[in-house]
This record gives structure tokens, sequence and C-alpha cells, in this order.
């Protein structure tokens, strides 16, 4: 039985688990996501489980899976900086995934942070070319707290990385206008 932490209507949040890591790596690895990851060379199945080894270690990280009518979605981490509540997250999307899936990842992914975490920030970053990402966070509430020129060399051209930040005071006041 999957370690749900979190659900919502169809959707749920549980922990990665050692069977995901051939979904996960597939969809890391998949152009549409590799190429807006800081490394973007095909991640080896021996790469991916060191990495997932040495990440479920830290108590800090939260390896998580997000599923959507019980079919796994997304992926997501929130690093809470040495059990600080201050969180950076990261995700990414099934290749095929529907639209709207990413939208249902974000919210039940902030609500997990802020009301499960009790974090009282989730930061974000987007590479400056990444439209998406960027627009994505804007939808759920972050704010742009700055750009850092030229802060990421591909290993052909420089890009400029978006810094977002999400308060829980500021996503609660954006849950109740909602309600």
């Amino acid at each position: 039985m999957p370690d749900i932490l979190i659900q919502k209507e169809n959707s749920q949040l549980r922990r990665m688990g050692k069977n995901d890591l051939d979904m996960v790596r597939g969809w890391r690895n998949h152009l549409n996501v590799r190429r807006y990851m800081y490394t973007q060379h095909e991640i080896s199945s021996t790469e991916h489980l060191a990495w997932f080894e040495r990440e479920r270690q830290d108590r800090s990280k939260h390896l998580l899976i997000f599923e959507h009518d019980k079919t796994p979605k997304g992926y997501l981490i929130l690093n809470s900086n040495d059990g600080t509540p201050i969180a950076d997250w990261g995700f990414y999307l099934a290749p095929d995934s529907e639209r709207g899936i990413g939208k249902k990842l974000g919210e039940l992914a902030l609500e997990y942070g802020f009301l499960s975490l009790k974090l009282h920030k989730i930061c974000g970053q987007a590479l400056a070319f990444n439209e998406k990402s960027i627009g994505f966070h804007q939808r759920l509430g972050f704010s742009q707290e700055g750009r850092l020129i030229d802060q990421h060399y591909d290993g052909e051209t420089f890009h400029d990385v978006c810094l977002f930040g999400l308060l829980a005071q500021d996503w609660i006041r954006i849950q109740n206008k909602d309600d």
C-alpha cells in the first residue's frame, strides 16, 4: 500500500519508492522535461539509483509522486533546507499528462507543504526561457523575487534564473479569496 500523505478529490501525493525509479527516470529523461533542467544529459539507471538512495536518507527532503485517478502523473520534491520552515521545490510531470494536471499537482503540493509540513515559505526557480514554469508559478500565487543574470551555463549558453517565493500567509489569503 503506497504511503499516501494527502488526498483531495481524485488526486493524491505519496512518498516516492524504489518501484517508482524507472518511471520517474523515464519522465526526467524525456526531452520535453530534460531541456528545462540544470543538468540536461540523460540520467543512467545507476546515477538515478545513487541519487535516490542519497536523497531519501536526508530527512529535510520529501520525494513525492503525484497521482491523479490512481495513475502517477508527476514527481515533486520539497527540500526544507535542513529543517527550517522554508522549502525549495522542484517538479515535473509525466510527458503525456493531460492539460490541467500541473495545476492539480501544484495546488496539492502547496496544501501539503503549508498545512501538513507547516512551512512558512516555498521557493522555486525556473530558467528564464521556461515560460511555462514562470507562468505556472505566477498562477499559483508565487511572486518573482529575483533574477540571477547568466547564472546557469548549459555548456553552450548562459541563462538567467528566475527566483520565486510564496509565503504561507499569502497562500491562505489566495485560498480564502477562491472560496
